[in-house]
Order: C-alpha cells, then structure tokens, then sequence
C-alpha cells in the first residue's frame, strides 16, 4: 500500500526525515521533524477517563530495548505494524518536551528507508525545538 499523495505534509516529513537519516543533524529538517504531527499507535483500550492523556505505546526488543515507534503515515504505521488499527495525531516536538525516560528510545517511520532511531537524549536534543 502506497503512502497517499495528498497529504503533502507527510511528504514533507518524509523528506526531512531521509535527510536527517543521511546527512545527520540538519537543522532546518529537525524543525520540519519537530513541528509536525506523527501516528502514535494506540491500544484499544488506552482512552481512559481522561481522553487528552497521552499513553506511549512501548515495544521491547529481543536485546531488551524499549521504544515507541510513531509514523509519518498511515500505511507506514499499518506496513510495521499490521494487528494495530487505532492511533492518536501528536506532535513530534511536543512529545520530545515530556519524553519520560532516559531508557525509552523513539523510533520514526520503523522499516522504512527513512527510518530514523533515536535515544531519549537524542529525542530531547534533536527534537525538542520550543525554545530554538
């Protein structure tokens, strides 16, 4: 399934996210990163009493890590993670600003060419752009 070529936000996500994968920290992408709204996948049953809190979808790998994977698209997200079928719109910069681990690492467009791993102090550094 083919990312949908009408929403030209995504494309431009996608485009700061391959240069940041390539070319490193680049500012003007980080900004792009930071200000744009990204699919955090979300359980069936995370809507709780209160609708606006934020519950982080953490994933641990065979090594131990945890991360929380979010995606710049739809089918990005239903192409990594298929048993998944609702998702909350959040703020990449904004989830930066109360990343809640030092062990927590986050992961953008997972199996993807532009995938883009990061630490918590990546996460904080790179994305984390309110007072920039």
């Amino acid at each position: 399934m083919a990312d949908s070529p009408s929403d030209s936000g995504a494309s431009a996500v996608q485009q700061a996210l391959r240069v940041v994968a390539e070319d490193g920290a680049d500012d003007a992408a980080l900004r792009t990163l930071a200000g744009s709204e990204v699919l955090l996948p979300a359980e069936m049953d995370a809507v709780g009493p209160d609708p606006k809190a934020l519950s982080l979808p953490v994933y641990e790998l065979a090594d131990g890590t945890e991360l929380v994977p979010v995606f710049t698209t739809r089918a990005r997200m239903e192409q990594a993670l298929p048993q998944v079928r609702r998702h909350r719109s959040v703020v990449l910069g904004a989830l930066a600003q109360g990343w809640p681990s030092e062990q927590l690492s986050l992961v953008i467009d997972a199996g993807t060419p532009e995938e883009l791993a990061l630490t918590a102090h990546g996460v904080r550094e790179l994305l984390d752009r309110n007072g920039s």
